[in-house]
């Protein structure tokens, strides 16, 4: 087992990768714990918290809500939580999300920790001190910085994962390549197609080099008021997919990876080779480079990003394999960059919702 430390300004948070989810009662205060999961999992591996109160919730986006943070504060309350109590999220992204901000805002906050039993959690959702719910079909937009006391990362959970749900997962750990290790990258594009079986021997590493790059970052810049935006690769574009097109997060990054990388072409920053790159190794494991969705449509929901400040958003682009940087650039540049006519290999003709092209994802596995 491995332990990163991520070190926030108001407390230090502890990511085990390798810490089986068996171990959890060494995690969590005797007596004082609560448990919010899913019912997947609930039924799969609720014996490890056997005896624990455990708020289930429906997996899927639709929980990550308002109403539902607000149905588990009530239960909270029914259990005569107070400030003392520990509260564990175990689950994938929506989950530890959706967790980390009841925890967060309940009584004004309480401790909490993460069990993260999805790729996607493991690399990217559970790591950092973001907590959040949606609104109104708008992600994360309601939330906190807030870190939580641990993040247990059991890597043997992901053998049981659906394929589609790796490749969610996926779409994070070439992001992190991107912003920060060409080796990372490089990695990856020898892995091919195999970078997606979790019984290859290489998912402790891959879950480490995300994990230590994203909490370097997070650790220079807990609240995003600057380096910490360069995580954000992908996600401008991505975020207004999922709203639009119903994508699944990862697939709507791998279609943001393009967008940007397409857009660091334009802009000099980024040589057209390494952009195939990029786009070789996202379809490679199976991931979307495009969208047949109007880009009008997307860009509605893009200039409600939370990133947009005034008339200008903050956008990361690639300087390269393993380099990149924000810059704020005019709603205008980027609108008729979006808009323009011609090569735009992140935009697919055909009928909206189709999200691109994809490899097969393969037999279906009961999710963890």
């Amino acid at each position: 087992m491995e332990t990163i430390p991520v070190k926030g300004q108001h407390r230090l948070c502890r990511v085990a990768i390798g810490e089986p989810v068996g171990n959890l009662s060494a995690w969590i205060p005797e007596g004082r714990s609560l448990i919010i999961t899913d019912r997947r999992l609930q039924e799969l591996h609720g014996h490890h918290w056997a005896g624990l109160p455990a708020f289930v919730v429906e997996p899927g986006e639709q929980s990550k809500s308002l109403d539902t943070a607000a149905a588990i504060c009530r239960w909270l309350m029914e259990q005569g939580a107070d400030r003392s109590h520990f509260i564990t999220g175990i689950g994938g992204g929506v989950v530890c999300d959706l967790a980390g901000f009841v925890a967060s805002t309940f009584m004004r906050g309480i401790d909490f920790g993460f069990v993260a039993t999805s790729l996607l959690a493991q690399v990217d959702a559970s790591v950092g001190g973001k907590n959040g719910v949606n609104l109104d079909g708008y992600k994360n937009i309601v939330g906190t910085f807030n870190q939580p006391r641990f993040v247990l990362c059991d890597t043997g959970l992901l053998r049981t994962l659906p394929r589609e749900e790796i490749q969610n997962g996926m779409a994070e750990v070439i992001k992190h390549g991107l912003i920060a290790d060409c080796g990372l990258f490089e990695r990856l594009e020898q892995l091919g197609t195999a970078a997606l079986d979790p019984r290859g021997g290489h998912w402790e590493y891959l879950v480490s080099r995300s994990v230590h790059i994203k909490a370097a970052i997070v650790e220079r810049d807990e609240r995003e008021a600057g380096e910490r935006r360069k995580l954000n690769l992908g996600h401008t574009w991505g975020h207004a997919l999922e709203k639009t097109g119903r994508l699944p997060h990862g697939f709507a990054v791998a279609v943001g990876l393009s967008y940007a990388a397409s857009l660091s072409v334009a802009r000099g920053l980024m040589r057209r080779e390494e952009h195939e790159r990029v786009v070789r190794l996202l379809k490679a494991v199976g991931l979307p480079t495009a969208a047949a969705i109007p880009p009008e449509t997307v860009w509605e929901a893009l200039t409600r990003d939370k990133k947009r400040e005034g008339d200008r958003m903050h956008f990361v682009l690639n300087k390269g394999i393993g380099e990149v940087v924000v810059e704020p650039l005019s709603l205008r540049e980027l609108h008729d960059f979006t808009m323009a006519s011609g090569d735009r290999p992140w935009l697919l003709a055909g009928d909206p919702g189709h999200f691109g092209e994809q490899a097969n994802p393969g037999t279906q596995q009961p999710t963890p």
